[in-house]
C-alpha cells in the first residue's frame, strides 16, 4: 500500500466512474414502443374481449364488456380435445425434430468443423427451406401425401399401407409437416451451441479412455443443454398453435389443432370464446416452458 501511495503522490488510484447518461433509454425506446404498441395493447384487448357477452336486442353482433368469465369455462368444456391434441402434436413434432435435427447440428458443427466450404453448405441447405414461402411448401406437402400422391402409392405397393389407406387428412400428416415447417428452428440453436464447444474437451475424454458415446454422454450433450432446450422452445410454442400445416395437412376431425377452432371461432361464430381460447393457450404455453425450462436448469433462458 505504501508503495502504491508513493507512486501515487500519496493518494491511490481510484478509477474514473462515467457519469450516467439516459441515452441507453433513446437506445431502448423504440424497441420499448413497439412491444407496447405490438404486443401489450393487443393482449390486453384480447384478454378484454374474451370478457364480453352479446347486446340483446343487437342486429349486427354486437358485444359489451361484462366479466363474463363463463367464456372460459364454455371454452374449456366445448374445445378440450383440439386443446390438449394441440400440445400432443407438437409434442411429438418436437422429440421427431430433436431426433431428426440434433444429429444434422452435431455433422455440422463438429464433423463439418475443419471444412468451412462443407460446413457453409450444409447450413445454406438447413436454411433453404426459409426462401420459400412457407404455405407454398406446406401446400407441396400436400401434393406429395395425397391419395394419388408418389409416396402413398409407393407404401400401398409395399403393403405397408392398405389399398384405402391414405396419408392425408391424418394425425400423420399433420406432424409430419409441423417437423419439417420448423426443423430449422431445432438445428440452429444447437448448432451454434455445438459451434462454441471446445475440441479439446473430447480430446481429454479420448485421452481418458472414453469411449466415443460416453464422450458424447458425459461432455458433449451436457454441455449442448442450453442449444437442445432454445430448439424444444422454438419448435414446440409455434408447433402449439399452429393454423397452416393443420388446415393444409388434417383438414379433419381427428386431426384438428386449437389454431383451426380459434379460426372458425373469430371469422364466423361466437369470437369472444376464440379470444378466450387464445389466451388459454397462451397461459398454458407459458406455464409449460417456464416449468420446462426449470427442471432442465437452463433458468438463465428465461
Amino acid at each position: 500500500m505504501s508503495l502504491l501511495a508513493g507512486l501515487g503522490g500519496g493518494t491511490a488510484a481510484r478509477p474514473k466512474v462515467r457519469a450516467r447518461s439516459g441515452h441507453h433509454w433513446w437506445l431502448l425506446g423504440p424497441g420499448l414502443v413497439y412491444l407496447l404498441l405490438f404486443f401489450l395493447v393487443p393482449v390486453v384487448l384480447l384478454l378484454v374481449t374474451s370478457l364480453k357477452v352479446p347486446v340483446a336486442g343487437a342486429e349486427h353482433g354486437e358485444y359489451a364488456f361484462a366479466m363474463h368469465w363463463q367464456n372460459y369455462g364454455d371454452a374449456l368444456s366445448q374445445f378440450w380435445r383440439p386443446l390438449v391434441r394441440s400440445f400432443g402434436f407438437a409434442a411429438i413434432a418436437t422429440l421427431f425434430a430433436l431426433a431428426v435435427g440434433y444429429p444434422m447440428a452435431y455433422a455440422i458443427a463438429v464433423r463439418a468443423r475443419t471444412r468451412p466450404l462443407l460446413q457453409g453448405l450444409l447450413l445454406v441447405l438447413v436454411i433453404a427451406p426459409f426462401f420459400t414461402s412457407f404455405i407454398l411448401r406446406t401446400w407441396a406437402w400436400r401434393q406429395i401425401l395425397a391419395d394419388q400422391g408418389p409416396v402413398v402409392s409407393a407404401l400401398q405397393w409395399w403393403h405397408i399401407l392398405p389399398a384405402d389407406g391414405r396419408l392425408s387428412a391424418t394425425p400423420f400428416a399433420v406432424v409430419w409437416g409441423l417437423v419439417y415447417s420448423f426443423l430449422p428452428f431445432m438445428v440452429l440453436p444447437i448448432f451454434a451451441n455445438l459451434g462454441r464447444l471446445d475440441p479439446r474437451m473430447l480430446e481429454a475424454g479420448a485421452d481418458l479412455y472414453a469411449s466415443p458415446f460416453t464422450t458424447f454422454r458425459k461432455v458433449t450433450f451436457p454441455l449442448s443443454l442450453p442449444g437442445v432446450v432454445s430448439g424444444t422452445l422454438l419448435v414446440f410454442i409455434p408447433a402449439s398453435g399452429d393454423y397452416v400445416n393443420s388446415s393444409l395437412l388434417g383438414n379433419s376431425t381427428n386431426a384438428q389443432m386449437i389454431g383451426q377452432v380459434i379460426d372458425a371461432r373469430f371469422l364466423n361464430l361466437f369470437y369472444p370464446t376464440a379470444t378466450a381460447l387464445s389466451t388459454i393457450l397462451m397461459v398454458a404455453i407459458l406455464v409449460l416452458v417456464t416449468t420446462y425450462v426449470r427442471r432442465s436448469g437452463t433458468e438463465d433462458l428465461l
